[in-house]
């Protein structure tokens, strides 16, 4: 066999690399390990978490609205159509579309394992142990990551990872959640909703990692009222396996004092790249000793004709990273000039309340002595936010003091990854904070939040009371 370019991996970072590699006329081979295209994201993550946390807020919306008079009944979860429905409605629509895009494109789609060769070629091992040899003029690694696992945890089918706890097989009746980053968050939050007691522990002194503390803590608050308990600046030391379930031991400032007893386990403490699985040094290309692929802004490598993206190219590890960084591997293979350097890359959490950010964090800006200054707009006066009965929310934008252009935001509440997209459009386009407070927004709204959040910064904010400077 042989290739102008083969990508290997076949995520939302491979195949847009694949299918903009076919649209400028080069000829394509696309390798999968699995069945269906579309990788972690579209099979085992993002897409199929969020069909579940859907139909998990459609639950607790549900138990809330006796608060409104409505009176619901409490939901009854038919946990084999949950799974068809997750199923059948998100993967099996997502992942046939692409296999038709990538045959109306041309694309060559091989399922087996890749491993390098050399620098142009690989060996790609197919299901029935049968091998083959593809020769090719460039190549794109994009074989992502995997949930990383702690050595002390026993081999229990008990413990789970991500991939495990989105199949939900059964409910356990008492769940711990081993981290309290975002993956921890949104698994929580769907085991709760289907009825589930559910623990974390996390090691630092807040939940979702590094974000800052005001943007956390109404999800904090709303999950203390819902989650059996939460564990912070606390680490599991232990996991004994025995027939009745999986005792605990913990260490650290909120620890109990003696081992706690858990149906099931859900550890998800990170990811690490999948760069060793190709064996991509026998091409020559450096690999750290994390598994990370250094790339420059054309995702080159060191080696001139072979690419990397997404994942293994390090954090943060977002699909919605991934996928211009495929764009531009291929756009430079095919000749043009292009260059991967974003202003800002946000994330969210899709949890209950969503928690997303974008651009400069006050924690970074801390961190590193950068001026600034902020608005920060309560959801708590917003008119839409009070008829959808969540007025727990908050949007908050920095800027800098001296050009007032903006530098980052922080969002909390319902549908906050839509609304941050509004301020990456303006940090990628230098717009001053005036930009955002004249831009007429619709009302009633969410998105308003972000025009009056620049408003207390311009200075003409009516909404609230604000002190003159």
């Amino acid at each position: 066999m042989e290739t102008e370019v083969v990508v290997i991996g076949s995520g939302p970072g491979g195949y847009t690399a694949a299918f903009r590699a076919a649209d400028l006329g080069k000829k394509v081979t696309l390798i999968e390990y699995y069945p269906t295209l579309g990788g972690v994201c579209l099979n085992v993550g993002c897409i199929p978490s969020k069909a579940l946390l859907h139909a998990a807020k459609i639950m607790c919306e549900a138990d809330e609205a006796k608060d409104m008079g409505i009176t619901l009944g409490k939901p009854k979860v038919d946990l084999k159509k949950l799974r068809e429905w997750v199923e059948k409605q998100t993967i099996n629509k997502l992942t046939g579309g692409l296999s038709a895009l990538a045959k109306k494109r041309k694309v060559t789609v091989v399922q087996g394992h890749a491993e390098f060769l050399s620098s142009k070629a690989l060996q790609i091992t197919k299901t029935d142990g049968s091998t083959e040899e593809l020769k090719f003029v460039d190549a794109i690694i994009a074989v992502g990551s995997r949930p990383i696992k702690l050595p002390f945890l026993p081999d229990d089918p008990r413990i789970m990872d991500s991939t495990g706890a989105l199949q939900i097989a059964d409910l356990p009746e008492d769940l711990l959640i081993i981290g309290g980053g975002i993956i921890g968050m949104e698994m929580g939050t769907v085991y709760d909703a289907l009825g589930s007691k559910v623990t974390v522990v996390e090691l630092l002194d807040n939940i979702l990692g590094n974000v800052d503390k005001d943007l956390a803590a109404p999800l904090y608050k709303r999950m203390q009222k819902r989650f059996k308990s939460f564990m912070l600046s606390t680490k599991v030391t232990k996991v004994e396996a025995k027939k009745d379930g999986l005792y605990v031991t913990f260490e650290g400032k909120e620890a109990p004092a003696s081992p706690v007893r858990f149906d099931k386990i859900l550890s998800c403490v990170g990811r690490t790249p999948n760069s060793k699985e190709v064996k991509a040094e026998k091409a020559g290309v450096n690999v750290d000793e994390r598994g990370f692929i250094a790339v420059d802004k054309q995702q080159r490598t060191n080696v001139a004709n072979i690419y990397a993206i997404g994942d293994v190219v390090g954090n943060p590890m977002l699909a919605h990273k991934a996928i211009p960084e495929g764009k531009i591997a291929a756009e430079v293979i095919a000749g043009k000039q292009h260059y991967f350097e974003p202003l800002c890359i946000p994330n969210v959490a899709y949890t209950d309340p969503e928690v997303a950010w974008t651009g400069l964090t006050e924690n970074e800006a801390k961190a590193k002595g950068i001026e600034y200054e902020k608005g920060t707009f309560p959801w708590i006066a917003s008119g839409r936010s009070l008829a959808l009965g969540r007025d727990e929310g908050v949007t908050k934008i920095l800027v800098d003091p001296k050009t007032n252009r903006v530098l980052g935001a922080g969002i909390v509440g319902a549908n906050a990854g839509d609304l941050i997209a509004e301020v990456g459009l303006a940090i990628e386009m230098g717009c001053d904070i005036e930009d955002i407070a004249l831009t007429i927004h619709p009302h009633p709204t969410l998105s308003e939040t972000v025009a009056q959040a620049a408003e207390i910064i311009d200075g003409t904010i009516t909404d609230l009371y604000m002190p003159k400077k």
